[in-house]
């Protein structure tokens, strides 16, 4: 198999996985896909590196980590937060589907999805990327030190503030 046809079957099944990721770290869809772009053509170019023995996720989520970090570092200007008024609410709430059997409730699980969403963005990015890879892509301890680059105590230690953080902002914005 060349290496073209390796990497093809090796990484772009976890295309979505990366994106995700730095869509969360980026907080941005469309520099999110030019991050996971420029990830997986440093990926190519260096995937002679990786082991056929080692698991190719925690690796190539390092890189999409690390050139979202990158991206970051190059955007440090950026706003961090944007806090939804009521008149966003309204907007959500035009916009909200209305063949749901119970456009209340749709509205309500939207409203909470925005909370969440936005718990999440107020997270650092350190916070914010062990959740992500925890909780949302579902990799192991050991998979998330690997790809961040610190011990698996700390990954650990880290996760369990990243959660109690959110914990935390999701009841100030009135969830359980």
């Amino acid at each position: 198999m060349t290496d073209a046809r390796r990497f093809e079957a090796t990484v772009l099944p976890l295309l979505d996985a990366a994106h995700n990721l730095a869509r969360w770290l980026l907080r941005d869809a469309a520099t999110a896909e030019d991050v996971v772009q420029e990830a997986a053509l440093r990926a190519f170019r260096y995937f002679a590196s990786l082991r056929a023995t080692e698991d190719a996720r925690p690796w190539f989520l390092g890189i999409v980590r690390n050139a979202c970090f990158t991206a970051l570092a190059r955007e440090r200007g950026r706003a961090d937060v944007t806090l939804l008024g009521e008149d966003a609410w309204d907007h959500l709430e035009a916009q909200s589907p209305s063949p749901a059997p119970d456009p209340l409730a749709a509205l309500g699980r939207r409203r909470e999805q925005v909370l969440i969403d936005a718990a999440l963005r107020r997270l650092s990015p350190p916070m914010r990327e062990v959740i992500v890879l925890r909780e949302l892509e579902g990799l192991d301890y050991r998979d998330i030190a690997q790809i961040v680059g610190i011990p698996m105590g700390t990954v650990m230690s880290r996760l369990s503030r990243a959660r109690a953080q959110l914990k935390r902002q999701l009841q100030l914005a009135g969830l359980p």
